[in-house]
């Protein structure tokens, strides 16, 4: 496992820096988050987007993990208004409809039992939900997801938007919409001006996030 440190310190340089801000704009613009809203995010790993989300809301919010090391580094740096949990996407530590909104950024590429992490997100979700997964159908993917990855991206699972659509199918979520970013991995000037441009329309980018909503599904 990454040592948290340099885990955290990645997203600390420049193409780091600049796919963590494209990640955070399309979770934030799927999300819409209220200003007193609950968050729960799911396998926060180091708290990098959970700190982005608090301060979206004023509302309570809770990082997720069953790494207790990267949890105590989170709690270390991260804002006091957090709450870190320890606990597993399979099986959360939350009573039914804990969070107005449930957010996960590539986490479940991770978890073998997707389905039973799924069910677990309806099951604590009021409102809406918005997961990350990593896109198979990618550039991303050509350069660190084959022959079973390599760095940060060993052992996940990359899925297609078609499988991702299936993943749910089974889930009585409503309104789910796919969206894509970070077309071209390397994070070089070119590749921001066509990320710019070309990502809105294209849905081939690494990273697919699904929105969702949970209310009036009962």
């Amino acid at each position: 496992m990454t040592d948290p440190a340099i885990y955290a310190a990645w997203y600390e340089t420049a193409r780091g820096a600049w796919i963590g801000r494209i990640e955070f704009a399309l979770l934030r613009e799927l999300l819409a988050l209220g200003p007193h809203e609950s968050v729960l995010d799911i396998g926060c790993g180091t708290g990098y987007f959970t700190t982005l989300f608090a301060q979206l809301t004023d509302g309570p919010v809770v990082g997720l993990d069953s790494n207790t090391s990267w949890l105590r580094y989170a709690a270390n740096r991260g804002p006091s208004s957090i709450a870190w949990v320890a606990g597993r996407g399979e099986a959360m530590p939350f009573p039914d409809r804990s969070f107005d909104v449930t957010v996960s950024v590539t986490a479940l590429c991770f978890i073998a039992d997707q389905q039973t992490a799924i069910r677990e997100v309806f099951r604590v979700t009021r409102r809406r939900f918005v997961l990350g997964f990593l896109n198979r159908h990618s550039l991303l993917w050509w350069q660190n997801g084959r022959r079973g990855g390599r760095g940060g991206y060993r052992g996940a699972r990359w899925h297609t938007a078609r499988e991702v659509r299936e993943l749910l199918s089974s889930s009585p979520f409503h309104g789910i919409r796919i969206r894509s970013a970070i077309l071209f991995p390397t994070g070089g000037r070119t590749a921001r001006w066509l990320e710019e441009w070309l990502s809105p329309r294209l849905p081939w980018g690494g990273f697919l996030a699904v929105v969702g909503e949970v209310t009036g599904c009962r």
